[in-house]
């Protein structure tokens, strides 16, 4: 029952995503970071089977690296998104990853910018979108309360009402989200949105990094 959603704003894109590790009918942990912080401005959020996510956003993240240390520059977003495709489409004819992604990034000369890229290879720039469970009621939100032009409190609030449509009704909803945002100022996290007892918490916001 995963859900990952992403909204690009006037100059920021926002990624969400549970926390939930699920194996069958058991919730093994309520922490799981699903969205991987690829470099200083780009996040990766990923939802699929726990190994290949893991395995695969990680292997991504490194080779980031190993480029910006071989060539001393970042990949942009773009490319970014095209070697991520790449790399799902060549394992798509060997050993394929299931894992879907939206990729988020910043860059100086084109700004936010958020990529969907699911596990057949597909690739398309969008300005909102979701995988997972969560998808059948968050992309009629989006579709009904998006704008180009929104600041971060109008998209949180967007990735709050989907959250909420989520524990709704989705008859096994996750219990807990995490909220990451890239801009200017780079890649971070934003807030957490937790249910403790019977109540959600919507407030904990949290100025870290990672």
């Amino acid at each position: 029952m995963e859900c990952v959603l992403g909204v690009v704003g006037r100059d920021f894109a926002v990624v969400a995503a549970d926390t939930s590790a699920v194996q069958s009918i058991l919730v093994h942990k309520t922490d799981e970071d699903k969205i991987m912080v690829l470099d200083s401005h780009k996040l990766m959020g990923a939802s699929g089977e726990p190994g290949d996510r893991v395995q695969f956003t990680e292997f991504i993240q490194k080779n980031l690296h190993l480029y910006q240390f071989r060539n001393n520059m970042p990949l942009s977003t773009a490319a970014t998104a095209n070697f991520t495709r790449g790399e799902l489409a060549t394992a798509l004819r060997k050993n394929p990853y299931s894992v879907n992604i939206l990729l988020a990034g910043f860059d100086e000369d084109v700004g936010a910018s958020l990529y969907y890229i699911d596990y057949i290879a597909t690739l398309h720039k969008i300005d909102k979108g979701a995988f997972g469970y969560g998808s059948y009621f968050c992309l009629s939100l989006m579709d009904k309360l998006y704008h180009p032009d929104m600041t971060v409190d109008e998209a949180v609030d967007l990735v709050d009402k989907c959250i909420k449509e989520i524990r709704l009704r989705l008859v096994v909803a996750p219990q807990n989200f995490a909220i990451k945002i890239v801009d200017k100022n780079g890649a971070r996290f934003h807030a957490r949105r937790e249910i403790v007892g019977d109540s959600p918490v919507e407030a904990a916001t949290a100025p870290t990094t990672a």
